[in-house]
């Protein structure tokens, strides 16, 4: 399984940038899929996610109103709109795929992209 980020870049703060996480190489469906921020010690927090349906979604309370998560499954991509931003939302986001359950459950990576918000 690939996950492919592509749209980040250098924004100004109140302004907008469109995340975009492409999969390929699974034909398996996923639980569900998300976003996370690189946050200092390393650590991954999450940003938005979305279940495999498309029914549900759930957002960090610092971007709720703010950002908004979709998907797209005929091409096997979820997106993050990111409006009114703020510099606190500078960081590498990553994408995330959730498959599986149990002992088999697994989560996939993509390489992350980098969002800068300038004051």
């Amino acid at each position: 399984v690939q996950l492919v980020e592509s749209g980040g870049g250098l924004v100004q703060a109140g302004g907008s940038l469109r995340l975009s996480c492409t999969a390929s190489g699974s034909t398996f469906s996923f639980n569900a899929m998300g976003w996370y921020r690189l946050v200092p010690g390393n650590q991954r927090v999450l940003v938005a996610v979305i279940t495999g349906d498309g029914g549900n979604t759930d957002y960090a309370a610092s971007v709720k109103g703010r950002f908004t998560i979709s998907k797209d499954s005929a091409k096997n991509t979820i997106y993050l709109q990111m409006n009114s931003m703020e510099p606190e939302d500078t960081g590498v986001y990553y994408c995330n795929a959730d498959h599986g359950s149990g002992r088999s459950r697994k989560g996939y990576w993509g390489q992350g992209t980098q969002v800068t918000v300038s004051s």
